[in-house]
C-alpha cells in the first residue's frame, strides 16, 4: 500500500487587485486582508510536515501572518497575466475579456493560458504524489482551481466555474493511483 500524501492549498488574503477586479501585480495584502489574517491567527499547531508558498508578496505575507514558516516554490506562482497585469478588467476590449473567459488556450495578453497553468499544476502535483507527507501550500485562487480540475480530470473549460475565495483552504489527498478532493474552499475565518 502506498503512502497517503495530503495537500492543503491556502489562498492568500485579499488585496486591492481582488477588491478592484484588476489583474494582479506583485502587491501586498490590503488592510482588509491584514485584518482577516489577524482574525484567523496562527496555524502553528496544525499538522504540517512541509510548508511552501508562492513567491509573490501577498502569499509570503499570508503565510507569515498565519505563522507558517516554509520555503518559496516557483511552481505555486500566480498565472502570468502578461500585458494585462495591473489593469482593471473594465479596461480590456470586451472581445479580449470574453476570449480569455471562454477559451482556455487564449494567450492574447502575452502571458500564460489557462491550459498552460493547468499543465504546470499537473506537473507539480505529479511531483508530490506518493511522498506520504502533509504539505501546506499558500498560493493563489487560479492555482487552486487548476489543482481541482486536475484532481477531477475535469475539462479546462470548467476553470471559471470554480469559486475559490481569498483565505480559504482546499485539501487534496493522493493515494495511488490518483488525487482525490477532500474539501474545498473552507474559509479559515
Amino acid at each position: 500500500m502506498s503512502a497517503v500524501t495530503r495537500l492543503t492549498l491556502i489562498t492568500h488574503a485579499i488585496t486591492d487587485a481582488v477588491q478592484g477586479a484588476r489583474f494582479p501585480v506583485d502587491e501586498p495584502l490590503n488592510a482588509l486582508g491584514d485584518r482577516t489574517i489577524a482574525k484567523v491567527g496562527s496555524l502553528l499547531g496544525a499538522d504540517h510536515t512541509v510548508i511552501r508558498y508562492a513567491p509573490e508578496t501577498r502569499t509570503r505575507a499570508t503565510a507569515s501572518g498565519l505563522g507558517l514558516s516554509g520555503e518559496p516554490d516557483a511552481a505555486l506562482r500566480d498565472i502570468d497575466h502578461g500585458g494585462w497585469a495591473g489593469q482593471g478588467m473594465d479596461a480590456l476590449a470586451p472581445e479580449d475579456l470574453m476570449a480569455w473567459l471562454t477559451d482556455p488556450g487564449y494567450r492574447g495578453h502575452g502571458g500564460e493560458s489557462i491550459t498552460d497553468l493547468i499543465e504546470r499544476v499537473r506537473d507539480w502535483l505529479g511531483g508530490l504524489a506518493g511522498s506520504g507527507r502533509h504539505i501546506t501550500a499558500v498560493t493563489h485562487p487560479a492555482l487552486v482551481r487548476a489543482a481541482v480540475l486536475c484532481t477531477l480530470d475535469a475539462p479546462a473549460q470548467a476553470f471559471w466555474r470554480i469559486d475559490i475565495p481569498p483565505l480559504t483552504a482546499t485539501t487534496l489527498h493522493h493515494r495511488a493511483p490518483a488525487w482525490t478532493l477532500r474539501t474545498t474552499a473552507g474559509a479559515l475565518y
